[in-house]
């Protein structure tokens, strides 16, 4: 999750996509809201990062919408993940009953440390669509390993590609993240909002506070 676009970057990315360089523009006090989209078109580009031993990631096989419900409230709170928040049981069975919806989780030492959802979407694509870490387990070398998991798991699911979106509102290393293990920017999306951000206007619809 996150991202960081304050980075130098003024040579062109993929798809002649380019990060803005010196501060963003702030009207009101309020810098823009900036969302950027990353994606992977074949496993090749995958560059892994070593697997602590002591970190085992497991998928739920079995549906238990409490468990997503509550790893939303406990990984999102931090960032401030609202999309969900105000969901009803039915809401959140109906999410995690849905056949294109795989939840992975990822334990430390046997105590749970994060998860991630893998989401297929109408297109052939597979969509990263929540990844983090519990707040005790933050800054601790984790995130490229469980994110080299996601990647791998997605592929195994015979996707197009792989992508995710992220926004300058999450952790600050997340960008950071995607792109050390491969991951491409391909469309950026800026939203000028009025006056201080609502909790509403950084939501995320699919995955973190975007």
């Amino acid at each position: 999750m996150g991202k960081t676009l304050h980075q130098k970057s003024s040579s062109p990315l993929s798809h002649g996509v380019k990060l803005r360089t010196g501060n963003q523009k702030v009207e009101n006090g309020v810098a823009p809201l900036v969302t950027t989209y990353l994606e992977m078109q074949a496993p090749e580009q995958l560059r892994p990062k070593r697997v602590d031993p002591r970190l085992q990631v497991r998928e739920q096989t079995e549906r238990n919408w409490r468990f997503n419900r509550d790893l939303y409230f406990r990984v999102g709170e931090q960032w401030d993940w609202i999309d969900k928040r105000s969901w009803t049981d039915e809401q959140w069975k109906h999410y995690t009953a849905a056949p294109e919806l795989r939840t992975f989780a990822g334990y430390y030492e046997d105590a749970l440390a994060g998860y991630y959802e893998l989401r297929r979407d109408t297109e052939g694509g597979v969509e990263i669509a929540y990844f983090g870490l519990l707040p005790d387990f933050i800054g601790r070398g984790l995130g490229g390993a469980l994110l080299t998991s996601a990647i791998g798991q997605a592929w195994r699911m015979s996707p197009k590609r792989v992508w995710v979106h992220t926004c300058n509102r999450d952790h600050p290393q997340a960008l950071a993240n995607y792109q050390a293990r491969g991951m491409i920017i391909y469309k950026l999306e800026e939203k000028q909002e009025v006056g201080p951000p609502s909790r509403e206007a950084t939501a995320r619809q699919g995955g973190d506070n975007c």
